[in-house]
């Protein structure tokens, strides 16, 4: 958030305005509806133990519980994505809907959109996340919002069907419950983790699948129970790890380790870079090998892997090979222009793949909601469409335009 003095700080209520008028201006408030829900919801009191400026910073998150190793299991989602995510439901007065991932916060801004006519339902598979998501609710003045112990795999069958299913931690599938138990024009909003990228779709119904023309950049807890991802992950080194959920992809560790000891090759592809969550998708979908390179700050100041794998890229790669994707300043293609790193035997074969991909994209779809993204559920054709990936409940097709 903006710089602030001390007496602001102090004032959750100015706080709150001023968290607002922030995402107004970033445009993940959109609607007034949803900037009256923010403005209403006292979100320190969802965040007891949390500093103020904390509670209200925009993109940070608040750890609410962390697992025996330390990680966090849950937290309360960023302002800025929960405003997000809430656009994308277009949640109206009087609606029915069905929260899967509680905290509490969240509910509470539901309730506030579907008015004393409509009923929020929030499940969580964790019993302290429940309990803190209850007392939180009660405290802060929204006892009518309806706390249930469970699976969110299984949805909440009682109070179906919901004519908005919102999910607030990382989906590896989409399960049968979710679209059995939304209403017939109903939105299912979600972050759907697709090959270790994950995105918060909105989707819709459309005959028996879902259909979603609308997708947003969102990084999530993961679900846990029946519906946690099964991914690999290799460490190389200490500091470096690939990881991926496509069984085809195969992790020689020591080779992959050994050739980032090799000579770094760069290769430049004369295409823009531009829009990196629209373009990592492409990627992601369209790599022969695909899996997301992830790097620590150290290696990176080291100069070992590039900046970009701070945060996971899409990387491809072979038995003793891996190129995965850069940038440098280049005023011929607006600023910045996609090049490719890669180590390995095998190096300029890998480059050549990464840079048509990088190429295509740049002159065909480099622009936002290109992407059209469906959910086929059921048992999987023979042959898979293409830019397809396959769940244990369905099928994820996504097409560009």
């Amino acid at each position: 958030m903006t710089a602030i003095d001390g007496s602001t700080l102090r004032d959750p209520d100015a706080l709150r305005a001023d968290m607002v008028r922030a995402l107004r201006d970033q445009d993940a408030i959109m609607s007034e509806s949803v900037a009256a829900a923010f403005a209403a919801v006292p979100r320190h009191r969802f965040a007891p133990d949390a500093p103020l400026e904390l509670a209200y910073d925009l993109h940070r998150t608040v750890p609410v519980k962390k697992d025996e190793h330390g990680l966090d299991i849950s937290v309360m989602s960023a302002a800025h994505l929960q405003a997000v995510m809430l656009e994308q439901a277009d949640i109206e007065p009087g609606m029915k809907v069905l929260e899967i991932g509680s905290g509490g916060y969240n509910a509470a801004l539901i309730q506030e959109l579907v008015g004393s006519d409509g009923a929020v339902t929030t499940v969580d598979i964790d019993r302290d996340i429940v309990d803190r998501a209850r007392l939180c609710l009660d405290d802060a003045g929204y006892g009518q919002v309806k706390t249930v112990l469970a699976d969110g795999e299984a949805g909440v069958p009682d109070g179906a069907p919901y004519d908005r299913i919102i999910v607030t931690a990382a989906a590896w599938d989409i399960p049968p419950s979710w679209i059995s138990e939304l209403a017939e024009k109903g939105r299912l909003v979600v972050p759907l983790t697709v090959r270790g990228t994950t995105r918060s779709i909105a989707f819709e119904r459309d005959g028996e699948d879902l259909v979603s023309h609308s997708y947003r950049l969102a990084r999530f807890v993961p679900m846990q129970g029946e519906g946690a991802a099964k991914e690999r992950k290799a460490l190389l080194r200490d500091g470096v790890a690939v990881q991926t959920d496509d069984e085809r992809v195969l992790f020689n560790t020591k080779a992959l380790n050994h050739a980032l000891d090799t000579p770094r090759r760069e290769f430049w592809s004369g295409a823009a870079y531009d829009l990196p969550d629209e373009l990592e998708l492409y990627l992601t979908l369209h790599l022969s090998s695909p899996a997301r390179l992830h790097a620590s700050k150290d290696i990176v100041d080291s100069g070992l892997v590039e900046a970009s794998a701070l945060l996971g890229v899409p990387a491809l790669v072979s038995e003793d090979s891996i190129a995965y994707r850069t940038r440098r300043e280049n005023e011929d293609t607006g600023g910045f222009e996609s090049g490719v790193v890669a180590h390995g035997p095998q190096a300029e074969a890998l480059a050549g793949e990464y840079l048509k991909l990088l190429r295509r994209w740049a002159q065909d779809h480099r622009r936002r909601g290109a992407a059209v993204i469906r959910f086929l559920p059921g048992p999987a054709a023979s042959a898979l469409p293409e830019n397809s990936v396959l769940k244990r409940h369905g099928v994820v097709a996504v097409s560009w335009h």
